[in-house]
Order: C-alpha cells, then structure tokens, then sequence
C-alpha cells in the first residue's frame, strides 16, 4: 500500500508525536490515550478504538475500558466503536463486564508451537542455566535466533555480559551471535532488536515480562523461560514499593511459548477462510478472517527452567492486575478531572482495595489538589496537566514561586527517564569520573550536574559509557525536559533564567522539592544512617548508589533527608536523598499533615519547632518568615 507515515498512518509514543490532520491510522501508547480521554479538551475523532493485548491487565487499559464503559461520562464520539483483542483466558471477565457484547474467535494459524521442555528441577542459578542453554544451541548451530525470558534488569545485563565473553571463543561456522538486551531502561536501544546488521549472525534477545505479549520478531525460533517475573508492588500503608519475584502466569507462559513459532523472512499471511454470519446481539453482519501463514519455519523448541508441576500448581491463570498493585494517586487525580467525584463510582474490572484509594485520596489533599469537596482545585487542575507523579508536579509548581523552574524542569525529567546510577562501577577510573560529577548538596542536584554536563558533552554516547551512565535514558530525559517547557509555556506558567550553583538557588530548590516531597522525610535517629520514615515507622538505609555513601569517612550522614523512593528489599533503601532542614518542613508541609504524623522522637522535634516559630513570629516577623511566606499560595 501506497501511505507515509506521518500522514495517513502514525503513531503517538511518549516524547514522540508521528502524525498529522491526514491521519487515518493512528498507534497509540495506552497511557496517552487515557491521558487525551481524561483530558477537559476532549477525546478526537476517533471512530474505532482497538486496544490491543487487554491481558497485561495494564493501569492505563484498565481504566480505559472502565472510562469507556461508563455511558453516563459523555464527551466521547457520538457513534465511537470499541474493540478488545484479548487471550481467551480473559474471555469470560470481558464478557460481563461489557454486557455480553459480540464476539469474533479468531483461530491461530497451523504454525508449528514447540512442545515445551521442562527441567527436572528450579536452577540455583537462573543467568548460569540461560547462558549454559543458549550456548548449547549455538554449538549445535540449530537455525533461529533466541529469545530469553529472565525476571530482572540486573540478571538480563549479567546473562548478556556473560554470554558476550562466551559466544566468542566458540568454533563457529558463520560470525558470533549478537546479544541484545530488551528492558525498559534501555530506552530507543531496544530497536537494535529489529534490525538485521549482519544478515548471518543470530540474534540472541535476553528480556523480562516487557516482552511477553506485545514483543514479535519472526526470525525468533527457540525460548528459554525462567518462568518468574520481578515485580514493584506497591503498599498504600507505608507509601512503599517491594520488589516481588513470583511466578508468570499461565497466560504469559504460553504466549512465550508461542514466540518461538519462527516465520521465514520475507513471508506474510493470507487470508485462508472468511465466514459471514449475523451478530444475535446486533442483527448486523460479521466477517471472521482466519489467516494462515504462507511459509513456517519448522518447529523450534522452548526450554523451561522449572519443572511442569511448578506452573501447574504455583502460577495464577492470568497477570495480577496492574491497578491493585500501583501508587493509585495519578489515576485518583485522573479520574477526579474526568469529575468522577468519588473513585468507586467508576467501573474497574477488578476493583482496587479501598485503603489504597483513600490513601491515594489522602496524599492528594495534603498536596492541596482537592478542595473542601472533595473535587479538583485550581492546583489540583494543573497538576493533572503533568505527566508526572503528583508530588512531582506540585515541586515544579512550586519552582514558579521560588524562582528555579529551569533547574525543576531539569531535575523532574532527570528523576522520570534518567533517575542516576543505577550500577556499581567497573573499575577506579570510572568511579573517579562518577565522582566529579556528584553535587555536595545531594543527589537531586547531582543529577542536575549530570544533565548539564551531559548537555555540554554533545549528548556524546562514550562520555556516557565511560561513566556508567544510560546514554539512551539520558536522551529521554531531553525529549521530557522539552515537553514539559513546551506544556508550561501552553499554559502560561512563569519561567526563569538559569541560576544553578548560586547558594539563592540552591535554597530555593530545596523549599521547592520540600513543597512536593515533604510525605517522603526521614530523619537519622542514631548518626549512623538508620533512618526513621516519618510517616510509618519504618527504618531504612541510602542507597548504595547515594552520594552521601560515596562521601570518604569520617563524615556523617545527613540528619534530615527528603527522598524519592524507599524500596523494600533486602536492605530497604532510600534512593535519590538530599539534605534538608527541618525548618523548611514546618513552613512548607501543611499543618494538619504534621499533626497527623504517628508518635515518634522526629513528630515531637517538628512540632517543638513549630511552636517555637510561632512565638517567634508573634514577637517580630522574622526575616524567614518572610522568605517561607509565598509558599502558602501553593497551599
């Protein structure tokens, strides 16, 4: 067919608009759409909406359908037709909850599925038996590239470090394959996958769950699955995600499974048979289309690292679903600017727990989003313009007051698309490179540092390598940077000049990030690092990767922090820390969000401290209660 993309077919991804007034066609991420949904502007013109691979059971395709499926919001094209493709296990949940709409079966084609393997036992060591398993096939020099299925970031970097030392010494016919890693951080990398350098090498692709559903590539012959997935949960109680291993799926199973069904290059799918029958539902015609392939490479193989009782007895039929696992704040504050007053009035296909609501309801009033009602403030509106976690968005409102919106931009995309570290470092020089680059102030304004001197390189990809930095994240983090400038400029918020280093700045930075994050404080109770999570009480250590464990000793962890994240693991980790002081949390944290800290030692300094401000302040209008006062406009 004779189309461009761009005009009649497109696509929207994040940071990435393909399209034009001509488009057709349009592929769309999930999120945005639910973002154009949600949005007070409207939905577009769209007269068919197909959302594809409803099994993920994602946050944004979840509540699609529940937006969708809600007749009584209006707003959406008047004669708008939707049409979930799903796996059969979903069938029956789908069916009621669209009120037994039609249904087209779709039968697969007769390529050959590979009858799976199993082990006799669960590897010690899951890298190790990938490795072992895919050189194997190598030797053999079996036709088909290799798609494995690890459940980390951390074990697909290892298996494809070890598999590049091990690949090439091997007495091979043709060249050494080529190893691509398939996660999320690797960012616009992942196209590596796609594309046929070397039309003689084999591709070995190691990924995670990213891969399990919306992941194809017809040159794929042979799976290695380890049958688990690692995976954030969050917990409304303590704010806090854990990383979870668990078993996949029986569903994600079988659609590893059926990766492996190999199709030769250059080959397509014909239509075999066309059946034309009336819906009972509709008395309109419907056509179902079976197609079969023209040419099937022969069976590959699957190889699983578990035995076959461990997917019948532990593995759940289905993905857990996202929305019962996630911080439901943004999806709260979406749903508030779609005026859904309260959260339970919209449909869900499974409903989250009701403590993971109202504390997503909670954290959205003490960010002054919500009015006296219950609805969206004038803040609250603003914020849902962000694609950004509330908290995050509310800091960058606040730089308007404080005169830093240059540095927050910078540090909000940072913190989205490039959060730092993530890797120890591979020898003493790249750890002296690392080094330059931290900021005495703490990780926030390192990763300023390094944007800027990331910038300042040309976006060069070795300055990146050379200091265990995800060049390809980094790259995101400029596209976000541009697309949030653009969106505060749309909606007129002001701006300022660059000013990062000046100790003025450096406040003000602090009293911004301190205007969104104060939910995220802890405090050293012992001066040795063991930090007391003011809202719970948790304990929790800095990150390995945290500046301030870089620091050569004697010197002593800050006593106040404001973190980004705290993760349960096996050593519950504070990531992404600056220093701050408490004064700033009295002045800045709403006074009903103090009150209602739990009892500790930290609650009883802080309200100490307030009171002694207040006398203060009732003698003679102190010089910092003129500095803290403009920040009651975001309150």
């Amino acid at each position: 067919m004779d189309l461009t993309l761009g005009h009649e077919v497109g696509y929207s991804i994040p940071q990435e608009d393909c399209t034009g007034p001509d488009t057709l066609l349009r592929f769309c991420w999930d999120r945005l759409l639910l973002q154009e949904v949600a949005s007070t502007r409207g939905t577009g013109a769209w007269g068919l909406l197909v959302l594809d691979e409803a099994q993920e059971r994602s946050v944004a395709s979840d509540l699609l359908q529940g937006l969708l499926r809600n007749a009584s919001l209006g707003n959406l094209p008047g004669d708008s037709r939707v049409v979930v493709v799903t796996d059969p296990a979903l069938e029956p949940k789908l069916q009621a909850f669209w009120g037994n709409p039609p249904i087209v079966r779709v039968p697969r084609g007769p390529g050959a599925c590979p009858t799976p393997v199993y082990r006799d036992t669960v590897p010690t060591d899951r890298v190790e038996a990938a490795c072992q398993a895919v050189i194997e096939l190598c030797t053999k020099e079996t036709p088909g590239d290799v798609l494995v299925y690890l459940p980390s970031e951390e074990e697909i970097l290892l298996c494809c470090e070890s598999l590049s030392r091990e690949v090439g010494p091997l007495a091979l016919r043709g060249p050494p394959p080529r190893v691509l890693p398939l996660h999320p951080g690797h960012g616009p990398a992942v196209q590596a996958a796609y594309e046929d350098i070397d039309l003689g090498a084999r591709k070995v692709v190691v990924t995670h769950w990213l891969a399990d559903f919306s992941f194809s590539l017809p040159s794929i012959r042979h799976v290695i699955d380890s049958g688990l997935e690692l995976r954030s949960v969050y917990n409304p109680q303590i704010r806090a995600e854990s990383q979870v291993l668990r078993p996949i799926s029986k569903c994600q199973a079988e659609a590893r499974r059926l990766r492996a069904r190999g199709i030769l290059p250059g080959k397509s799918l014909c239509p075999s048979e066309i059946k034309h029958e009336k819906s009972p539902h509709t008395n309109s015609e419907k056509s179902t289309v079976a197609f079969c392939p023209k040419s099937f490479l022969p069976s590959g193989s699957c190889l699983c690292l578990y035995p076959k009782s461990f997917l019948e007895l532990e593995a759940p039929p289905l993905p857990s679903p996202r929305v019962c696992e996630e911080n439901l704040s943004p999806l709260v504050l979406l749903l508030k600017r779609r005026q859904i007053a309260e959260p339970g009035e919209c449909h869900f296909l499974d409903r989250p727990a009701p403590e993971a609501l109202m504390q997503a309801l909670e954290d959205l009033d003490y960010l002054a989003a919500l009015d006296d009602d219950g609805n969206l403030s004038d803040l609250g509106v603003i914020l849902s313009e962000f694609p950004l976690p509330p908290e995050l968005a509310k800091a960058l409102l606040a730089s308007c007051e404080f005169d830093c919106v240059d540095e927050m931009l910078t540090l909000a995309a940072m913190l989205t698309a490039a959060p730092g570290f993530t890797q120890p470092p591979h020898c003493a020089e790249e750890a002296a490179l690392r080094r330059a680059l931290e900021h005495t102030d703490g990780d926030h304004s390192s990763l300023i540092q390094v944007y800027e001197a990331f910038i300042q390189s040309g976006a060069d990809k070795a300055w990146c390598q050379a200091r265990g930095l995800n060049w390809a994240a980094l790259c995101q983090a400029r596209k976000l940077r541009g697309e949030l400038l653009e969106l505060m400029q749309r909606i007129e918020l002001p701006l300022s000049q660059p000013a990062f280093g000046s100790e003025q700045n450096r406040r003000n930075l602090q009293k911004a990030l301190v205007s969104g994050y104060f939910l995220k404080v802890a405090r050293d109770t012992d001066g040795t690092g063991n930090y007391l999570l003011l809202t719970h009480k948790h304990v929790a250590q800095l990150s390995p990767y945290c500046c301030y464990r870089s620091r050569r000793a004697p010197a002593r962890p800050p006593l106040w922090v404001l973190y980004h994240n705290f993760s349960i693991s096996k050593d519950n980790c504070l990531s992404i820390v600056s220093e701050i002081q408490p004064q700033m949390l009295v002045e800045l944290a709403p006074p009903y969000f103090l009150s209602n800290l739990p009892p500790s030692e930290s609650r009883d300094l802080l309200n100490q401290l307030r009171e002694e401000m207040a006398d203060s302040s009732i003698e003679s209008e102190s010089p910092s209660t003129q500095e803290f006062g403009d920040a009651c406009v975001l309150q």
